[in-house]
């Protein structure tokens, strides 16, 4: 915002840019898939190749997290999402897995969009940071996936 004299604003980083252009490959290759079981099948397949490339500490929180989500809310279809795992339902993402590594931060995320029915009051959280998926965070991950398909 050149005038203002306040702003630092550079533009995205090369990371955000990367995410964007994994978003349009991934809505081209959506686009040429054949029958809803084809392209189903191949969304979950795009997941757990995504999961498989990430450093062991995110590949490990991601399986989990997935195994969770797929586990306690089926209705969710996974799918990738700006180059990150998401579980949607009728085409909305619900949920998302971010790494930490995808954009150098210190803890990886686990999000939720608007489609999900987690409201409570006038505040509510749509996004924990995860340093570790241990029984006690499963149990939690479950509670709000089933809240958030409710």
């Amino acid at each position: 915002m050149a005038g203002t004299g306040n702003s630092t604003y550079e533009g995205f980083t090369a990371e955000e840019r990367a995410a964007m252009k994994e978003h349009a490959q991934e809505q081209k290759k959506a686009a040429r898939r054949g029958s809803r079981a084809d392209k189903a099948a191949e969304a979950e397949r795009d997941v757990l190749a995504k999961i498989a490339e990430m450093r062991d500490s995110d590949r490990i929180m991601a399986e989990r997290v997935h195994a969770v989500i797929t586990a306690n809310a089926p209705v969710l279809a996974p799918k990738l999402w700006y180059g990150m795992p998401a579980y949607a339902l009728n085409g909305k993402v619900v949920c998302f897995f971010q790494s930490a590594e995808k954009f150098k931060a210190r803890y990886a995320t686990l999000g939720f969009n608007d489609p999900a029915k987690l409201d409570e009051g006038a505040m509510w959280a749509t996004s924990f940071a995860l340093t570790e998926v241990t029984a006690e965070v499963e149990a939690r991950i479950a509670a709000l996936v089933k809240q958030a398909v409710s």
